[in-house]
């Protein structure tokens, strides 16, 4: 009898340690970036992160009055790590149908567009008949990828997947690929703003597709509501204090 009473004390005790920790205020948000895609994330040859998303990510701690904490990963979408909870969220990625199947999303931080870039004289337009037997690059893992792969493939484009930006690039340039699907704002700072990129544009309209998605979010677990609910509010409140216009306005965002 006392071995049941002892075993009852116990679980109230822990049960009262539960709903103790509830009321804790949080004290840090432990952000994952794959720091290898300027000007949105990456490192500065101090070593240290900079880029649109790491700035927007400290705003976000700072108006929560939390520690950020910034956790490097090779991959954007690495799912398991966060159902793992060795981070809490992950920073600069667009929510896509598929994606939501994993993991909910905040309101979109900004908008991104999506366009074919080739040289000017190349006469490509960012459909598949215009691409058929063209050798068109993307970002391994990236939504563009999986766009291309699931649309334009099978109809005859060739897929070329690249780890980083600067890889794909220098292949654009050297002729190893025919066109890349970018976001302008990457493409514009890694290609055309450069000497490099004068004989390279946008061609055609943009491409818009669900598997694309509009916007750039932070992915959090499902079942992270709270957490989900903080960051909004915070954004919102970053933009009614002109904070958030700040922040962004040096990086020429397209307008959605």
């Amino acid at each position: 009898m006392a071995l049941i009473h002892l075993c009852v004390a116990f679980v109230l005790l822990l049960a009262v340690d539960a709903v103790a920790g509830l009321d804790q205020p949080r004290r840090e948000i432990r952000f994952a970036v794959a720091a290898q895609f300027p000007p949105f994330q990456s490192r500065n040859p101090q070593g240290q992160l900079v880029g649109l998303n790491i700035e927007l990510g400290n705003a976000l701690c700072q108006q929560l009055n939390v520690r950020c904490t910034w956790v490097d990963q090779v991959l954007v979408e690495n799912f398991e790590r966060l159902e793992a909870r060795q981070f809490d969220a992950i920073m600069g990625i667009a929510p896509t149908p598929l994606r939501r199947r994993r993991v909910s999303f905040t309101e979109n931080l900004y908008p991104f567009t999506t366009r074919l870039v080739a040289r000017r004289s190349s006469g490509l337009m960012p459909m598949p008949g215009s691409l058929k037997g063209k050798r068109v690059g993307v970002l391994l893992g990236s939504n563009r990828e999986a766009f291309v792969r699931s649309q334009w493939a099978r109809k005859g484009v060739i897929i070329k997947s690249f780890w980083l930006n600067d890889e794909l690039v220098r292949s654009l340039v050297a002729g190893d690929i025919d066109a890349t699907l970018q976001g302008t704002v990457e493409i514009r700072e890694a290609l055309l703003d450069t000497a490099a990129g004068q004989d390279f544009d946008f061609l055609g309209p943009a491409v818009c597709a669900e598997l694309l998605g509009n916007g750039v979010a932070i992915a959090l677990r499902n079942t992270d509501t709270a957490l989900r609910v903080e960051l909004n509010r915070a954004l919102e409140q970053l933009k009614h204090n002109g904070e958030y216009q700040r922040i962004v306005e040096p990086y020429r965002l397209d307008a959605p």
